[in-house]
């Protein structure tokens, strides 16, 4: 199948650069745009090549990845790939976008007969290099169906979860949790190394323990940097779960109250672990 279809891809970023690559590695015909040219030299290598535009690659592609930032930068770049693409195109929104947006856009890839399924991914930088990613998949059942080979090259563990909107659902609820969890790992690593613990033995005990998680593997040793950009988007992502809490009548939940003060606690560990020397 991977010699039959031909796939575009749009934001080499962070997590998207390295799933490109993985699609590409794995025998699939891939096209790639970029706003900025350099972002495509690290692709130079491979069999991949360069539209000129959206327009182009939606032309020249049966299914589509998109892996931008946030709501504005996937419509800027679904709108013309929707306008471009031939019918029974599939596209792919792995960005974590509002479930709205997506149902918005479903619609409106449906008249034209192009199959928009929202499809974020989890699992970082690594993990998409690994081809060990997490995604969550909204939206017509056959279209996912026909988009699971390219969804495989750079995932483990890929699920439909019902309509359009859903796969963006479960991502918010998955980065809401993990703000929760990070939160929490701070604020006892802190405690830990107050009480005379020191932090590396304390982080190894606590993964091998009933306590193991993601969030304690990524706040055992954060970097200034690293809490900064995981504020940077956890703020936008919660700040999504937030309003899809709200819009389902669930503004005064127990999950909304979580969310928010995870989210409070995330920023004022951040910033206190960003201030000590050695973090």
């Amino acid at each position: 199948m991977a010699d039959r279809m031909k796939i575009g891809f749009i934001g080499v970023g962070d997590q998207g650069g390295p799933i490109a690559r993985r699609i590409v590695e794995s025998g699939f015909d891939l096209t790639l745009w970029a706003r900025r040219a350099e972002s495509l030299q690290p692709y130079a290598d491979t069999a991949a090549t360069c539209a000129p535009s959206i327009a182009a690659l939606g032309e020249a592609c049966d299914i589509v990845g998109v892996c931008v930032y946030a709501d504005a930068d996937v419509e800027q770049v679904v709108g013309p790939l929707l306008a471009a693409m031939r019918r029974g195109g599939i596209i792919l929104i792995h960005s974590t976008a509002s479930p709205g947006l997506c149902k918005a856009l479903t619609t409106k890839g449906r008249v034209r007969g192009v199959a928009v399924l929202d499809a974020p991914v989890s699992g970082g930088r690594a993990r998409a290099a690994a081809g060990e990613m997490t995604v969550m998949v909204g939206g017509d059942r056959d279209a996912y169906e026909r988009a699971l080979p390219v969804l495989e090259t750079f995932a483990k563990k890929i699920a439909w979860l019902g309509e359009a909107g859903s796969g963006q659902i479960c991502k918010l609820i998955n980065n809401a949790v993990a703000t929760v969890h990070f939160a929490t790992a701070l604020a006892f690593f802190e405690a830990g190394e107050r009480m005379g613990l020191d932090r590396a033995a304390l982080a190894g005990m606590l993964a091998s323990g009933s306590a193991r998680s993601y969030g304690i593997e990524a706040m055992a040793a954060p970097t200034p940097e690293s809490l900064a950009f995981g504020l940077s988007r956890l703020e936008k992502d919660v700040g999504l779960m937030l309003d899809v809490l709200d819009e389902s009548g669930l503004h005064e939940s127990r999950a909304a109250a979580q969310s928010r003060r995870g989210l409070q606690d995330f920023a004022a560990a951040a910033a206190e672990a960003g201030q000590r020397p050695g973090v």
